[in-house]
């Protein structure tokens, strides 16, 4: 069994800019936790001001925050402007990522019109087809399919189960989790007289450098042009980016999202989970919708925007859902008694 990494406590102050307040520099740490669990060899962190109080029971060697919170903080304190970001830094200094080796695994198949570099590590049944690519550095887990015309970029990392079907190209750096399937046909149908015509798709898929893509989630060839995530866009699980839909750089989608086909969503954009976006409209860069909303319309200025009826007990909501059909009627007597002269 392998050693536990360690770092000492004033070398991760060093590190990452923070400054130390108590606590002895030379301490090993080996981790790190919540602020409830790290314990006297671990580093917790406080980022939400509601779980300030639990500072008091903290056992931690050191707790990442604020400044403003050192005076409540019985351990040692790293002073960070964020916490949240401090402690994802921190945090990779003990994360364990599997080992790769260079070169094929003997059970992949790899298509003789296929080019894999040198230093890529392909791990074991995967397939790569003709005419695809996979970069310097790149590693492929087990049972991942690479499509004709495919790219896979310098140093990306396919962990397991990934499919690019057809003319998908990604970026330096992107980290795609398993089951996730890009480009497979967008839905695109044509109705005539009694029976459907399925519309051909003929585009691809662009994903930019830094990318990260979670499980389960497809990402649709385009229909006509290339379906696009900019740099540094980051899907959670189980999300649907219809065809011809881009995200714009450094936005972030929470699981269950759906964008359908030519939605346009610009930079720095939150969506929450199972929230929504109807196909052609356009978000304005640093857009926020909450979870659960459906965005109906196009967003043409910042800010946070939500839709849906909060959850309430059942017989309350079934009174209110009975007066929903009479809204328009009541709004009209308001609007016409408003207009009434006053006698």
């Amino acid at each position: 069994m392998s050693r536990a990494t360690t770092h000492t406590l004033g070398a991760i102050a060093a590190r990452f800019e923070l400054e130390l307040r108590g606590g002895d520099p030379a301490l090993a740490i080996d981790g790190v936790d919540t602020l409830v669990k790290a314990g006297p060899t671990r580093i917790g962190f406080l980022a939400n001001p509601r779980y300030r109080v639990q500072l008091a029971d903290a056992t931690a060697a050191a707790i990442v925050l604020r400044s403003k919170d050192a005076e409540a903080c019985p351990r040692a304190c790293l002073i960070a402007t964020d916490p949240y970001v401090a402690f994802a830094k921190i945090a990779t200094l003990f994360e364990r990522m599997p080992a790769s080796t260079p070169g094929v695994h003997a059970s992949a198949v790899v298509a003789p019109g296929a080019r894999v570099a040198a230093s890529a590590s392909i791990g074991p049944l995967c397939v790569i087809e003709d005419d695809a690519v996979v970069e310097d550095g790149a590693l492929l887990g087990p049972h991942c399919t690479i499509g004709r015309g495919c790219v896979v970029g310098a140093q990306s990392r396919l962990v397991a189960s990934v499919t690019l079907v057809q003319d998908v190209r990604l970026g330096k750096r992107v980290l795609i989790h398993p089951g996730a399937v890009l480009g497979a046909d967008g839905f695109g149908i044509a109705f005539e007289k009694d029976h459907w015509i399925k519309v051909p798709q003929l585009g691809g898929v662009v994903i930019g450098d830094d990318c990260e893509i979670g499980a389960n989630t497809t990402i649709d060839r385009g229909a006509l042009g290339d379906t696009v995530l900019e740099d540094d866009v980051r899907l959670d699980n189980q999300i649907q980016i219809a065809h011809n839909v881009r995200i714009g750089a450094h936005s972030a989608l929470a699981g269950c999202a759906a964008v359908a086909g030519s939605a346009t969503i610009g930079r720095y954009c939150l969506i929450g989970g199972g929230a929504g976006i109807l196909g052609h409209l356009s978000l304005a860069d640093r857009v926020t919708v909450t979870a659960m909303s459906l965005v109906t319309h196009s967003i043409r200025e910042p800010g946070e925007y939500s839709s849906g009826t909060p959850i309430q007990p059942n017989r309350l909501w079934r009174r209110n859902a009975a007066r929903f059909k009479h809204l328009d009627e009541i709004a009209r007597r308001v609007s016409a008694a408003n207009k009434e002269p006053e006698s």
